[in-house]
């Protein structure tokens, strides 16, 4: 089964909250890697099996980019507050990095995340 990673910084964990409910059914098809509290989140609170990394700043997001440079990742949906980021919250740059050097799509809004989900549906 292929896998998605989702992150969310602390403004924007309603936003993905919201969204993995709407798509719930379609994410189900998939296994699940999340940093710590958006993964307990999305456990709790969607119903989703999640595979939790550590938090974003013990470092899951890091243990996420390691999944993405060994091909372990289909795609990754980390919804990020630009305007009010807090020092322990994941950086994407690192990210953003990682998926761009091994070609792994990056949603950062909801509306990425619903064009890309839409686009992993119909490849499967």
């Amino acid at each position: 089964m292929k896998t998605l990673a989702l992150i969310a910084h602390d403004g924007k964990k309603p936003a993905m909250l919201e969204w993995a409910t709407t798509h719930r059914a379609a994410l189900s098809q998939y296994d699940i890697v999340a940093t710590g509290t958006t993964g307990g989140l999305l456990e709790a609170q969607v119903g989703l099996t999640v595979r939790k990394m550590l938090s974003g700043p013990l470092g899951g997001d890091l243990q996420i980019g390691a999944l993405i440079a060994t091909n372990q990742i289909e795609a990754v949906f980390f919804f990020r507050d630009p305007l009010t980021p807090h020092p322990h919250e994941p950086d994407i740059s690192a990210l953003m990095k990682a998926c761009d050097i091994h070609n792994v799509p990056l949603a950062t809004n909801v509306a990425t995340a619903n064009l890309l989900i839409a686009g992993l549906q119909t490849q499967d």
